[in-house]
């Protein structure tokens, strides 16, 4: 399908006021504190997409995380099955393994991937986050084989015990430029446990592969940053900077540059409160545009699945604040659950319309490939 038209959407600068939430997406005046933490000369260019979004693989069943390899391989989790299946050259999908103990139900159930490269003392392998009928976790797996033939052994437990609900399970999980293995641990409907600094709901967690807390976090705990709600995308800046996007309530989803120790305000505040007890996120819209999961950095572009929203956002410039906020595919493929860089700037993202929640189309879901070049 073509890509529709992109129309920007006009940016409200806010000075510590309370925007109208039918207004689309607002963003907050770049300050200081948002400056690079790397020379600009080496910030990559702002990419928006172009073209048509092409499709690389069909009939994935409630899919939720993308994950790609260095050697080419592509591995995407299904949430309500548990299985990890194998994306292959032809588009065809393949079955790697079924994640034993996992329990769906509402927002539960298989979710977020990540990948750690083999160092010589330890084999390669893939992290998942998952739900059982009691808690969420995070297991390791070792892989082994060639992409079109890829091999996932046992699964070993890291971290149990993060807090389970129908819904906010959060699930998304990503290695950071700095080696530690960072979480999103949803409030799973205890939206008090979001400021406790003694619970793991509500939180970003930083962890070593291992499961234990990363040696510099802020709290000598698992927690790096607190006051989320359902935080599902995470990604990094060429700048070093930590992005994460996340579900609201009924007023606003949003876009959060993430700083150690930091509270995010939920559940005393939702959006920018210009609270000096919260840091208010870089971009915020109407849940009824957004309810964000799956984040990427492709160059300086942010860009985030939307669910609800059935679109792409691309938000930019990513080493500073995002001041051009611009949707695409707007009602064209449903709702979109994750996206990942690809190959030479691209964008991969899959759709979520068969998990009881969107209006499945013929050949759901979809893995789709979405070529970008660079803005004027």
């Amino acid at each position: 399908m073509a890509v529709r038209a992109l129309v920007a959407s006009t940016a409200l600068l806010l000075a510590g006021c309370t925007a109208d939430p039918d207004s689309g997406p607002v963003v907050v005046t770049p300050s200081e504190s948002a400056a690079p933490t790397t020379p600009v000369a080496s910030i990559p260019p702002v990419f928006a997409p172009v073209g048509d979004a092409e499709t690389i693989a069909e009939g994935l069943t409630a899919p939720w995380s993308i994950l790609r390899l260095p050697d080419g391989g592509v591995l995407v989790s299904e949430r309500d099955d548990g299985r990890i299946v194998e994306v292959l050259e032809d588009g065809s999908l393949r079955e790697v393994a079924v994640v034993p103990d996992v329990v769906s139900g509402g927002e539960g159930g298989l979710m977020g991937l990540a990948h750690l490269p083999g160092d010589g003392d330890q084999p390669s392998r893939v992290f998942a986050a998952y739900s059982t009928e009691t808690d969420n976790r995070i297991v390791r797996m070792p892989l082994t084989g060639e992409p079109g033939d890829l091999e996932l052994g046992e699964p070993e437990a890291i971290l149990d015990g993060l807090p389970r609900g129908g819904r906010h399970n959060g699930g998304r999980i990503a290695f950071g430029p700095d080696g530690y293995l960072y979480a999103g641990a949803g409030d799973a409907g205890a939206q008090d446990s979001a400021q406790d600094p003694d619970s793991l709901g509500g939180k970003i967690l930083r962890m070593t592969p291992d499961g234990e807390p990363a040696p510099d976090n802020p709290f000598g705990t698992l927690v790096w940053s607190l006051g989320h709600r359902n935080p599902q995308g995470l990604a990094w800046d060429a700048a070093g900077g930590m992005w994460a996007s996340e579900f609201g309530q009924n007023t606003w989803d949003e876009l959060n540059r993430i700083e150690p120790g930091e509270n995010y305000g939920w559940p005393i505040v939702e959006g920018q409160a210009g609270d000096e007890r919260f840091v208010d996120p870089a971009v915020q819209w109407p849940t009824d545009e957004a309810s964000p999961s799956g984040t990427a950095i492709v160059g300086d572009t942010i860009v985030i699945a939307a669910l609800r929203g059935e679109r792409l956002w691309f938000a930019s410039p990513a080493s500073t604040t995002p001041t051009d906020v611009t949707p695409a595919f707007e009602g064209e493929f449903g709702r979109f659950r994750d996206a990942v860089p690809g190959p030479d700037d691209e964008v991969w993202a899959i759709t979520n319309n068969t998990d009881g929640r969107g209006s499945p189309r013929e050949g759901d879901d979809r893995l789709l490939r979405i070529p970008m070049e660079e803005a004027d």
